[in-house]
């Protein structure tokens, strides 16, 4: 899948270098913490779950128990892992079988 090219400008660029530039677990949690809000930061992680659960065919019901997210988060996630970016495909097909064999 190609970028959205209305997302690319010099500031999103400047924003995904400083992300790439991050060398462990707690410099991510050092920048996202002064970056976004609290609630911000729990949005996207519960986002990236979804996507994990619905990947593993987990149903609605359950995905909405486990995570709290809406039925509309949960539809707006599935519509990007079917018509999106392929960008929840990319980061779950490299942090899963990390996940499976219980490395950091």
């Amino acid at each position: 899948m190609s970028v959205n090219q209305r997302l690319v400008n010099p500031l999103t660029d400047q924003l995904f270098e400083a992300i790439l530039h991050l060398e462990s677990r707690d410099e991510c949690y050092e920048f996202f913490e002064d970056l976004c809000t609290i609630n911000e930061l729990r949005d996207m992680s519960q986002r990236l779950e979804v996507a994990r659960m619905l990947r593993n065919g987990e149903k609605y019901d359950k995905i909405e128990g486990t995570t709290g997210a809406s039925t509309a988060t949960i539809s707006r996630v599935k519509r990007c892992l079917k018509f999106g970016a392929d960008g929840y495909a990319k980061v779950l097909d490299r942090i899963e079988p990390k996940e499976e064999k219980g490395d950091e």
